[in-house]
Parts: C-alpha cells; sequence; structure tokens
C-alpha cells in the first residue's frame, strides 16, 4: 500500500474525528468525499494515497481518533490553502501584466520576429496551473482560472469608468491613457478567449495524462500539456487581436514565433515543475 504510484486517484485532505471520517479528493473532478476510516483502509483509495497519508491513515484509526497527525484539517489546511492563494494571486498578477505588455510590439532585427513582450513570462502562466493541478486537482485549477478572468475583467472595467472622469485640462496624460485603456480593452477579449480556451484544455490533458500515467512520468503531461495548449493559444490570440489591422501573413509568422517561443518555456518548465511538486511534498503535505 502507497506504492510510487502515488496520488495517482486520490488525495488525503484530513479527518473529521469526531465522526471517524476520513476527507479525501478525488484528483480527476476535485470533487471531496467522506469516508469511514475503517472503509477506507478496506478499499482501493488506500492504493492510491502516499505513503504519509497511510501511515496517518492506520494512526487516527488504530486510536480511535485521538491521535494528532500531520493531516489534522485546521493545521493542514492553513498552511496548505496559504500556498493556494498566493499561486491564485502570482496567476492573476502575470495575466494582468501579459495583457497590458501586449499592447506592445517588440521588432527583433535580428531574428526579423515581431512579438509582444508578453510572450516570454506569459508560459509562466501554463506552469502555474499545472501546479495548482497537481497540488489541487482540477476543479481548484480552474477555479484559479476563473478567479484570474474575472479579476482582470474587473481591472479593466473600472480603468475604462476612470476614463468618464472629469478631466484636468492641458494634462499630457489625458490621450495617452485613453489611448492605453482602449488597446488594453481590446487585447483583454483576445487574451480571455485564448487563456480560458488554451488553459481549460492544459488542465484537461494534464489530469488525463497523469490519469493514464498512473502519476508516473511528470514530465510528459506537462511538456505535452502545456505544447498543445500554446498553439491553441497563440493561434486565437493572434488572429483575434490583430486580424484586420494585420496582413494575414504577418499574423501567421507572428502566430509560429510566439509557439517557438513558448515551447523553449515549455521544456523549462519540466525542471521548475519537478521542484515544486517536491516542495509540496517536503513542506505541504508532509507536515
Amino acid at each position: 500500500m502507497g506504492s510510487d504510484c502515488e496520488n495517482s486517484k486520490y488525495k488525503l485532505l484530513g479527518f473529521e474525528s469526531n465522526k471517524g471520517l476520513a476527507v479525501i479528493m478525488v484528483i480527476s473532478t476535485g470533487k471531496v468525499i467522506k469516508v469511514k476510516l475503517g472503509e477506507v483502509l478496506k478499499s482501493e483509495i488506500i492504493d492510491n494515497l502516499n505513503k504519509s497519508e497511510v501511515k496517518d491513515l492506520y494512526k487516527k484509526y488504530y486510536s480511535a481518533g485521538a491521535a494528532l497527525t500531520t493531516y489534522e484539517m485546521q493545521d493542514r489546511h492553513e498552511r496548505s490553502w496559504m500556498i493556494y492563494v498566493a499561486l491564485n494571486v502570482f496567476l492573476l498578477a502575470l495575466y494582468v501584466f501579459t495583457n497590458i505588455a501586449a499592447t506592445k510590439l517588440v521588432y527583433f532585427q535580428m531574428f526579423d520576429l515581431v512579438l509582444p513582450p508578453a510572450v516570454f513570462l506569459y508560459p509562466l502562466t501554463f506552469l502555474i496551473v499545472d501546479l495548482l493541478n497537481e497540488a489541487y486537482g482540477l476543479k481548484l485549477a480552474r477555479r484559479a482560472l476563473i478567479f484570474a478572468f474575472v479579476s482582470n475583467a474587473f481591472i479593466v472595467l473600472l480603468l475604462n469608468a476612470v476614463m468618464y472622469l472629469p478631466e484636468l485640462p492641458d494634462w499630457k496624460l489625458n490621450a495617452s491613457y485613453s489611448e492605453i485603456v482602449a488597446q488594453v480593452s481590446s487585447v483583454l477579449v483576445a487574451s480571455s478567449v485564448s487563456f480560458l480556451f488554451s488553459e481549460y484544455i492544459n488542465t484537461y490533458l494534464l489530469c488525463k495524462i497523469k490519469e493514464l500515467t498512473n502519476s508516473r512520468f511528470l514530465f510528459l503531461r506537462v511538456f505535452f500539456s502545456t505544447f498543445f495548449a500554446v498553439i491553441i493559444d497563440s493561434f486565437l490570440f493572434c488572429y483575434i487581436a490583430f486580424y484586420g489591422v494585420m496582413q494575414s501573413n504577418d499574423i501567421l509568422n507572428v502566430v509560429f514565433a510566439q509557439i517557438a517561443v513558448k515551447m523553449c518555456f515549455a521544456v523549462f518548465n519540466v525542471f521548475p515543475a519537478y521542484g515544486a511538486r517536491s516542495l509540496f511534498k517536503r513542506y505541504v503535505t508532509s507536515g
């Protein structure tokens, strides 16, 4: 029990000691279930938990709920959910930055490439979503995506509302502010569509590949989920944002350039994904 193929289907979240229940998350859906301790020990659930979780399950069961474990709901959740909030905030910050930075196009003369600077940091959003999906499941990862999307839309809405306030006559930034907010708003539409589609596909593929490989080969699910997501994201964003403003051939050049840059990040993302998973096991799930 608690083999190397750990947490492929279930994750122990904690206990309700007064009721003799274990709180379990179904990783593929993010659904939380409560199961009697004795039933957990007899079911397939225990075969999909890591060694630390199995150890604490037995400790809790044989002590009739009296023993304190590293998976007590209050202690573990405080640390675990603080990290979840931090990842949400970081995802939002990156999303807001990339929307604003996408309004500027940069020409790299050496490579004859035109790219928005946001392309160099945007792939980090895939890494954050990968970490959320690995540690908290598909459901909470998608909630993080919705939180980032709604928050960003709210920020842009407020920026637009400011334009209708009375202006200071002859203030040199009046026109510049209006132009930037108008451009950011148009980019928001393109980035929102591409963001939601690509990130949903990213989380779905992560979950399916994890299920098919029994939680092994992290590099495969991180790379391939990001691979397909960046292709979809690049095509959707560029055609929605630049259609009618640039020629189709120019848009395609930008698309291919973005895919090339993002794929480099897809390879790079594998290394911090392994490091982050190790840190989660050591400091979040192991007490």
